[in-house]
Order: structure tokens, then C-alpha cells, then sequence
């Protein structure tokens, strides 16, 4: 490259970049936000209702994203065929997506309430939870359930924000259910101000209450300030399952959430193992993720980001700007990414602390910190990648790269080294960086040596 293109390119990249940004901070700060309610809870539950009330919330969890996973990939679904959409400018089938995505998602979250409420206790004997714990986790993970109806409208209609290019509205939103819920927590928790005391409970009752009231707040909003996506009559009338679209959404949504649940059937299968350490490993493993949700905030939210500008870049045939957009995503992925793990580093041990006050449980959840933090980079790298080829209607075998070295490497790893080594639990953590690793590897070779040779089409007309 001679000098004269390479200042052709650095305005291109930087035009792709700072509308990236903008459109980053926001969902980053919206993904601290939702983390910081969940490190609040954690933090009141663990230093004023002890480690078994922490491990009782972390060994429901993966139950929880279980049922939770198909909404998401249909979510995930629905934001690329509304940037293609927007991208192309066609407002009818952009309503026409959102009215499709609404119905069939309450209708899901309603079911899913119900089997949830029936067999939460059942899934969580299977699996191992402590018995000191089962009876606690089961009430509030059935608490949470029944609310799945609105969190997945509020969760899908934030989605479809996004998709647009709008990720301050969802962020507002986010920073009112947030506050409302850290607030309500210890008025839950302790009973104060009249209210009953419902320990360990409060903190689900305060999730519920928080976001059913940003969702009316957020439709409020919408209708006040006439965004483009506010519920109104043209929206209303489109509730309704379009066949067509229903099935190019399942097209694209099922894979992914397939990828979710057997992702999360794998976390199902590492706290199996973990359970078997009693309720301290339980407690550090919980704490373990709490801490790595913060990690993994630059990758998710730069995945989010890549997949809805290369859908819009497709969406307008723009294929140029796909290029950078890529480049862009991987850039930050590093930068900001190794930015945070390095702070968490040199800070573990205080911030673990603040979750928990018992010192062996501590030691636990730092040296399984030090054995998997470093890989999240890794991770980025590769959920860049299935997102920029997501975007193009491509779903299949980069679900399946991202399945197989989880049920080939990460859990068989995990089993292997902390039953059959002295590793013991630490053995656990030493799979997610080889699945990782690996993960990477299968997602660059099919990226580099098949979907780069293939002609991108809108999936929207």
C-alpha cells in the first residue's frame, strides 16, 4: 500500500469508527448498568445473608439462562432483519418484523413462565444443588419466572432499538431499571419502610418490580417523543405472526439459540461438577461469573454492534464499509477488552472481597480468576467474527463452531481434569481458555477459507 492510499483509507476508517463508538458507549454502559444491579444483589445477599444465600442465587442461574436462550437468539434474530431493513429504508417490513418478533416472544415467555414454575425444583435436584441450598434456589428462581413475559418484551423491544442504530434510548431505560432496582433491594431484603422482610428473595422481588415498571416507562417514552418505533396503531396492527417472516426469524434465531441452550446446558453440566465442592466452590463459581460478566462486556457489546452495522452496510449494499466495520470491531475488541482484564488483575482480590468475606472461599474464586480471565480477549475475537457473518443470513456452521468445542474441549476437559488430576476445581476453569482458544481457531478458518468467498445478499427485498 503506497502512502496516497493509505490517506484515502485512514477518513473511511475513521467514519466507520466514531459512529461505532457512538453507538458502543451507550450499550457498554448499558451492560455495566444491568451487571451493576446484579453486583449490588450480590453484594447485599453475600455480606449480609451469608455465602449459602450467594450460592443459592448462583446455582439457579444456568437453569434460568436455559430458558431464557431461544427469546435471546430470536432477539438476535430480529436485530438483523431490522438492519437490513433500516438499512435499505423499507419502514413497512421493519413494523412488520417488530409485530412478528412481539407476538411470538410473549407467547414464548408465557410458556416458558409456566414450565419454568412447575419444574424448577426437579431440574435443580438433577443437576446436584447443595441440599442446604435447593429449597432457597428454587423459590427465586420461580420468583423470576413468572416474570419472563415482560422481560422478554422489554428485552425484545430494546433489541429492536438497537437495530436502528439507537442505543441511547435502550441505555435511559436501562439506568432507570437499574436505580429503581438497587433501591428497592435492601427495602425487599430487610423490610424496611413497612414492607415485609423476604431476605434473599427481595433481591428477585426488586429485579421483577424494576423492570416492569421501566418497560411502561419506556412506551411511555416512545409515544411521548413519537420515535420511530413507538407502539401505535401501525405497530398494534401488525401483531400478528407473519408465516414468512416468522419463518426467515426462526431462520436465523434458531441456531443461535441453540448455541445458548447447549451452551448453557454446558454450564449446567460445569456446576455439576463444581456442586461437588460443596457450597463454597458453589458461591466462588457464582462470583467467578459475576466478575467475568464484566469482562466479556466489551465482546458482547462489540458483537452487538459489528452484527447490526454489517447488517445495515448489507441492508444498503454498502460492502466497503463491511470491510471496516469488521476491522473496527477487532481493534476495540483488544483495546478495551485488555484494558479491563489487566484492572481486574491487578485488583482481584479486593474485588472479590466485596462479595464475599469468607477467606477460603476468596482464595477459590481468585485462582480460578488468574487461570481463565486473560482468554476473554479471545473470546472477542471470535464472537466478531460470527457476528459479522450472522449479519449476512450466514447462522449454521458458525453455530456449529461455537457448539463443538464446548461439548468437545471445555466440558470433557473440565470433567477429565478436576476428577481425575490434582487440579481438582481448578481444572474446571482450565477448559473455557482451551475452548476459547480453539473456538477461534474453526471460526477464522471458515470466515477466512469459505464466507469471504461468498457473495453477500440482503435478506430483506
Amino acid at each position: 500500500m503506497n502512502g496516497n492510499e493509505a490517506l484515502q483509507e485512514q477518513p473511511s476508517q475513521m467514519m466507520v469508527m466514531k459512529p461505532m463508538l457512538l453507538f458502543l458507549v451507550p450499550l457498554l454502559f448499558s451492560n455495566v448498568m444491568q451487571s451493576a444491579g446484579q453486583l449490588v444483589g450480590m453484594v447485599i445477599i453475600g455480606r449480609w445473608l451469608g455465602v449459602e444465600s450467594v450460592a443459592a442465587i448462583s446455582a439457579f442461574f444456568p437453569l434460568f439462562f436455559l430458558l431464557i436462550s431461544f427469546v435471546i437468539g430470536i432477539g438476535s434474530g430480529s436485530s438483523i432483519l431490522i438492519g437490513q431493513a433500516f438499512g435499505a429504508k423499507n419502514e413497512e417490513k421493519l413494523k412488520a418484523i417488530v409485530g412478528t418478533t412481539l407476538t411470538f416472544t410473549f407467547i414464548l415467555g408465557v410458556m416458558l413462565a409456566i414450565l419454568g414454575g412447575i419444574f424448577t425444583y426437579e431440574v435443580l435436584r438433577i443437576i446436584g444443588t447443595p441440599d442446604n441450598i435447593i429449597q432457597v434456589s428454587a423459590h427465586y428462581a420461580r420468583i423470576l419466572f413468572w416474570s419472563l413475559p415482560v422481560l422478554f418484551l422489554y428485552s425484545v423491544y430494546t433489541t429492536f432499538m438497537r437495530g436502528t442504530g439507537d442505543s441511547k434510548t435502550p441505555f435511559y431505560f436501562l439506568v432507570v431499571s437499574t436505580v429503581l432496582n438497587i433501591a428497592f433491594m435492601p427495602v425487599f431484603v430487610f423490610g424496611w419502610i413497612g414492607f415485609p422482610k423476604t431476605g434473599v428473595y427481595g433481591a428477585a422481588y426488586s429485579s421483577v418490580v424494576s423492570t416492569v415498571v421501566a418497560f411502561i416507562a419506556m412506551v411511555v417514552y416512545l409515544r411521548k417523543t413519537k420515535h420511530p418505533l413507538q407502539f401505535d396503531s401501525s405497530i398494534a396492527s401488525k401483531l400478528k405472526i407473519n408465516k414468512e417472516l416468522l419463518k426467515l426469524l426462526l431462520k436465523l434465531g434458531i441456531p443461535s439459540s441453540i448455541s445458548m441452550i447447549l451452551l448453557s446446558i454446558s454450564e449446567i453440566a460445569v456446576i455439576s461438577f463444581v456442586n461437588r465442592y460443596g457450597s463454597d466452590a458453589t458461591a466462588a463459581y457464582g462470583v467467578v461469573n459475576q466478575v467475568a460478566s464484566y469482562v466479556q462486556m466489551p465482546a458482547i457489546s462489540l458483537s452487538i454492534a459489528v452484527s447490526i452495522f454489517a447488517a445495515q452496510s448489507i441492508g444498503a449494499n454498502q460492502m466497503g464499509r463491511l470491510k471496516l466495520v469488521i476491522r473496527s470491531g477487532l481493534l476495540l475488541n483488544y483495546l478495551l477488552g485488555g484494558i479491563i482484564i489487566i484492572l481486574i488483575y491487578l485488583f482481584s482480590r479486593p474485588i472479590l472481597s466485596l462479595f464475599l468475606t469468607n477467606g477460603e472461599t476468596v482464595d477459590i474464586a481468585h485462582s480460578l480468576l488468574v487461570i481463565t480471565l486473560w482468554s476473554y480477549v479471545i473470546m472477542g475475537h471470535s464472537a466478531i467474527l460470527n457476528a459479522t457473518m450472522r449479519a449476512s443470513g450466514t447462522v449454521l456452521w458458525p453455530t456449529i463452531l461455537s457448539i463443538l468445542p464446548i461439548w468437545l474441549v471445555e466440558v470433557p476437559l473440565a470433567y477429565y481434569l478436576s476428577l481425575y488430576t490434582s487440579l481438582e476445581i481448578r481444572g474446571i476453569w482450565i477448559g473455557y481458555p482451551a475452548a476459547f482458544i480453539v473456538t477461534l481457531a474453526l471460526q477464522y478458518a471458515y470466515y477466512r477459507l469459505s464466507w469471504k468467498n461468498k457473495q453477500i445478499i440482503r435478506l430483506i427485498d
